[in-house]
Parts: structure tokens; sequence; C-alpha cells
């Protein structure tokens, strides 16, 4: 099965900003989308944001209210990767982030975590002065 594994997670004082990058090992994320959820301690794990797959139509993207603004998903696709660019960073961003991939996808349910058909292990990122 896909292997998926993210890193960018770590330390960072309020206004400060992260990158998380989600790739796997053994195939490209080209032909998947791709979503970041996270999960705060004692919460469940909510969605933060989607990225459409290559596949040749225009590029979409979702964020959830709270990080519209502040964070940017991206793709590279020469290196087969998504990105989570995170700026102005709060103690609420404080969770461990996962990133999720689903091959068969248009968006519309991106938010159901039964969608996606593989995960990562996730990355911390805590927030805090």
């Amino acid at each position: 099965q896909l292997q998926l594994v993210e890193s960018g997670g770590g330390l960072v004082q309020p206004g400060g900003s992260l990158r998380l990058t989600c790739k796997t090992s053994q195939y490209t994320l080209d032909y998947y989308a791709i979503a970041w959820f996270r999960q705060a301690p004692g919460r469940a794990r909510e969605g933060v944001s989607w990225i459409s797959s290559s596949d040749g139509s225009d590029e979409k993207t979702y964020y959830v209210d709270s990080v519209k603004g502040r964070f940017t998903i991206s793709r590279d696709n020469a290196k087969g990767t998504v990105y989570l660019q995170m700026n102005n960073m709060t103690p609420d961003d404080t969770a461990v982030y996962y990133c999720a991939a689903d091959l068969f996808a248009d968006g519309d349910k991106w938010l159901d975590q039964t969608e996606y058909d593989y995960w990562g292990q996730g990355t911390q990122v805590t927030v805090s002065s």
C-alpha cells in the first residue's frame, strides 16, 4: 500500500511559520488528491486543507475557515510532493498534522475521513511562547 510520510513539524512561536511536507518513497503523489488533517490534544481529528490531483483539470484547493488566509497548500509535481505552508501561526494550530491520500476524489466530501485510502503517521506542530 501507499506509504505516506509527513515532515516539517516542530516548535514555533506565535506569529511564526512552518512548512509541512507530505511525500511517499514508493510512488508519486501527483495522481492523488491530498488532504491535511490535524488532531489537537483532547480533540477529534479535523480537516485543514485539500488539493486536487494533477489530472489535467484546473487545480482546486479547500481550506477550513480557521486557517484560510494563513495556510497555503501546494504541489511540486516534479518531486511528487505536497506542502502545507503555515504562516502567522497561533497556539490553536498546535496539533499532530496528518496527510491523507485519495486516488479518486473531486473534493465534494473532502472533510469525510472515510474518503481517504492512505494516511501518514503524523508530525507534531507546537505553537507556544
